[in-house]
């Protein structure tokens, strides 16, 4: 889960990285899951809606099994209030039952690391539409489907032409076997001092001195 600042560099980097540095007038699908993934991406949702994008959430869940205070659940609560299309899983998503709608840029925050398994239901049809749609990918903290500490994809896997994750990367991003999944790879600063990196023995220095997004593969 991204946390308030990472949530803004997702939107910053979903416009400056896929919609041409102006996000208005562009269609951005977001795949939300129940977690903290899935707020992360109703977030990026609300910033991108603020410039002018027209952005719409998937859901891979029932809404009203969302937990009442939960992260998922408020943000899901703020996009209705702007009146942001939702599309929840028991209908079809598109045109044709089982297809997205055309869109410029499809934000994958369905699943996150806490997966234990191949993706199940709604979430690997998701990830199935999501992969057979010819716009690109950007998968939040990491794609979905992919085991985070092994980097092995379950099947299905999202496939990603970019990836953002927060603070410093999951150790399954930089294994060999997500390489073809993952696509450009960039961390994103949240705010975690460098002293903390040092009492869990990692040295990384002022890794964002000179901008809030990195790029570690790409």
């Amino acid at each position: 889960m991204i946390g308030v600042g990472g949530r803004w560099h997702l939107a910053m980097w979903a416009r400056e990285r896929f919609l041409g540095g102006d996000a208005r007038g562009k269609t951005v699908l977001v795949l939300a899951g129940s977690g903290g993934n899935g707020g992360d991406g109703m977030v990026a949702a609300r910033f991108l809606h603020s410039w002018g994008a027209h952005p719409a959430v998937w859901l891979n869940h029932d809404a009203a099994t969302l937990q009442v205070q939960g992260a998922a659940a408020h943000q899901l609560r703020s996009l209705r209030t702007l009146g942001l299309p939702i599309q929840p899983p028991s209908e079809p998503a598109g045109e044709e039952p089982g297809d997205l709608p055309d869109a410029d840029l499809i934000v994958d925050a369905l699943l996150g690391f806490g997966l234990n398994g191949p993706p199940l239901g709604p979430a690997a049809q998701l990830i199935a539409e999501a992969n057979a749609h010819p716009a690109p990918i950007l998968a939040v903290d990491l794609p979905s489907g992919l085991d985070a500490r092994t980097g092995d994809p379950y099947d299905p896997c999202i496939r990603a032409e970019a990836t953002l994750t927060l603070a410093l990367p999951k150790t399954g991003l930089l294994a060999p076997a997500a390489r073809p999944v993952i696509g450009e790879l960039a961390v994103a600063d949240i705010g975690v001092p460098a002293e903390v990196y040092d009492r869990i023995g990692v040295r990384v220095g002022p890794l964002f001195a000179e901008r809030s997004i990195v790029r570690v593969i790409g």
